[in-house]
């Protein structure tokens, strides 16, 4: 391959919709009816019956999700939630939009997952609930908090198609597990979310707060609760119905893809200390979100990003450590220091160009790329 360099840029992530999201959205458009419509119900319907889970509540995003999800198990002024510091700052601010404190704890060096034993001593005789992050599509030890008597909510919005050690797909425990469908998810509906639930209660919760308090059988003057607008359209179910009767080949081609990096990263994982994402181990089963690195310990990022910029290939932080955030840092005084291997993954990750139709050559591009950055 040339040594000159990489003029065409190779996209960090990209949608993939055809025909099927089209023809359904078209349907929608010539109905006449874009919001609270059949489509909702209906995708709510396919959905959990893709996890096995008894109900699903579509929202307006995964943070919409997470919220209501909260909401629905206890959550409020004063409580403590004990979840992972190495997570898209969602997790997060969810639970502080509640008036709770989020309660970090640190991550599994192998699994980047928040770590039992460390959860287990985080836990206070404030903790209302524990939210664990299936990060980056890996499960999360969800039977292993499960042991702590509390409320669990999943924040399983990058691990669509993962599957857990006993058989049971990620969402389908019977905890509320939310999943999102920004852009660059597994299955995309432009924005949107989907709470999985086990719970009758937390279903009829769920759907009255989304649509700004009103239960099922009031009419639009009145309302019972204190609500949101967290809908989702019938124009995105619409597309997510679409996508749905295709995901087994969408996330096929994404794990073909990152068999593809192993393969041509495996010389710099053994020879130049480059990290790659944990294998399936014990059963557990990733649903392939991103294809995340570890750079070599003395390797600065931002330069690295930088190089590969100019080699024609997007990369990104992915993801900041979120105790250490200004917001973080300010109101619960966080300080660097306190969750070492959140900070130490967090400071080197960097996420290469991954989508179902990365192709063979363009991985082999980005494996060049990367070890002249770090040659």
């Amino acid at each position: 391959m040339s040594a000159d360099p990489l003029t065409d840029e190779i996209p960090l992530a990209r949608p993939v919709l055809g025909a099927a999201e089209e023809e359904a959205v078209v349907e929608v458009l010539r109905s006449g009816q874009l919001s609270l419509g059949p489509r909702v119900p209906a995708f709510e319907e396919a959905f959990a019956a893709r996890l096995g889970a008894r109900h699903a509540s579509a929202v307006s995003s995964g943070t919409a999700g997470l919220h209501l999800a909260l909401r629905a198990v206890g959550v409020s002024d004063g409580g403590e939630v004990v979840t992972s510091p190495f997570s898209f700052v969602a997790s997060a601010n969810v639970i502080a939009y509640e008036r709770a404190r989020p309660v970090f704890a640190d991550i599994d060096p192998r699994t980047l997952n928040l770590d039992p034993e460390a959860a287990a001593a985080a836990i206070t005789d404030r903790t209302t609930a524990l939210l664990p992050v299936h990060i980056f599509g890996y499960p999360a030890d969800v039977p292993a908090f499960e042991q702590f008597a509390l409320p669990i909510v999943e924040d399983a919005c990058e691990a669509l198609g993962a599957v857990h050690a006993d058989g049971t797909p990620v969402g389908g425990r019977g905890h509320p597990a939310v999943f999102g469908f920004y852009a660059n998810k597994q299955l995309t509906t432009g924005e949107g979310g989907m709470v999985t639930l086990g719970s009758d209660a937390q279903k009829v919760t769920i759907d009255s707060e989304r649509n700004q308090g009103r239960a099922p059988d009031m009419g639009w003057l009145d309302h019972d609760r204190l609500g949101f607008n967290y809908r989702l359209s019938d124009l995105a179910c619409a597309i997510g119905l679409a996508q749905l009767e295709r995901l087994d080949g969408m996330l096929a081609d994404r794990a073909r893809v990152a068999a593809s990096y192993r393969e041509a990263l495996g010389e710099l994982a053994t020879e130049r200390g480059l990290g790659l994402p944990c294998l399936d181990e014990g059963g557990d089963r990733r649903g392939w979100f991103v294809y995340v690195v570890q750079l070599p310990h003395g390797v600065e990022r931002d330069p690295a990003i930088l190089a590969l910029r100019e080699l024609g290939v997007q990369s990104k932080p992915y993801l900041p450590a979120i105790h250490l955030m200004s917001f973080y840092r300010e109101r619960f005084g966080h300080r660097p220091g306190e969750f070492p291997v959140c900070e130490d993954i967090a400071a080197r990750s960097v996420a290469l160009p991954f989508f179902p139709e990365l192709g063979e050559g363009q991985v082999a591009r980005v494996a060049e790329a990367l070890g002249r950055v770090l040659g």
